[in-house]
Parts: C-alpha cells; structure tokens; sequence
C-alpha cells in the first residue's frame, strides 16, 4: 500500500480530529506515520482502516487501555477470540454498573424535583428544597418518595 494519505484526510474520513491522530500515533495505538521529504506525515489505507476501528471502540466507551488490548488481538489473528470477548464482557460488566448509578441518581433526581413541586415551587430560591438537600451530606440526606409526583 502507497503512503499518500494526510492527515488532514486522513481525520475527515475517519470523523476523528488531526490531533486525535496524533495522539493515537504518540500512545502507540496507531503505528508512526511515514513521513514526505518535506517532513509531513503520510497515511496509508491500513491507517483508516486502524483509526476506524480505533474509533468505534471509543464509541462504545472502551478505555484506552481496552482499546490498545483489542488492537494486539487485531494484529495478532491467531489468539483465541474468547480474549476479545472476555474484553467486551468486562466493559459490559462496567457499562451495566454505570447504569445502576445512573439509575439510582435519576431516582434522587426525580425525588428532588417532586419535593420541590409539592413544597416550595414558586417560592423564593432561599426556601427551596432542592437547595436544602444539596446542602446536606448524603449520607443524612432524607429520602422522599411520592407516588403522586413526577
């Protein structure tokens, strides 16, 4: 494969940003570019097709870390698949954690804006139950559960 690829085109058709590339290129994820006479960096096709996948596991929220460990099992097709699996587990392990958090912090949410809406909505700032819980630890923090609200 020819290395004729800017970086500049070779950011717009991945959707990552010149220093993104760079940036990979530095950490390792993405091998040193070749460079022109004039010292500019030049891409191949194999690049893209790198910087590609590199992005969809970002967006699937792999660390980078995650991500170097699946870019070894790329360039080593002979390991077993079950480590790149065992990879994607662990990262659904953790994404199913966010969500508990997520969804516990909803709750509060939600309790927060109802108390406030049976309480003190329309009111000045200074008595808003919002404000008065935010000011207290969590672990003092009362606990308002209304089936009527939100």
């Amino acid at each position: 494969m020819s290395a004729n690829l800017s970086i500049g085109l070779v950011a717009r058709r991945t959707g990552a940003t010149v220093p993104t590339v760079r940036y990979y290129e530095e950490i390792g994820l993405l091998p040193p570019a070749k460079r022109t006479d004039a010292g500019q960096r030049s891409y191949d096709e194999a690049t893209v097709t790198r910087l590609v996948f590199i992005r969809r596991c970002r967006d699937f929220g792999f660390s980078i870390d995650q991500v170097r460990d699946l870019v070894c099992l790329v360039d080593q097709p002979e390991r077993p698949c079950v480590e790149v699996r065992d990879i994607a587990a662990t990262h659904l392990e953790q994404v199913r954690r966010k969500l508990d958090e997520l969804r516990a912090l909803e709750a509060s949410l939600s309790a927060f804006v109802c108390s406030c809406e049976a309480a003190c909505a329309g009111g000045p700032a200074v008595d808003c139950t919002i404000l008065e819980d935010l000011a207290v630890p969590a672990e003092n923090a009362r606990v308002v559960q209304s089936p009527k609200c939100c």
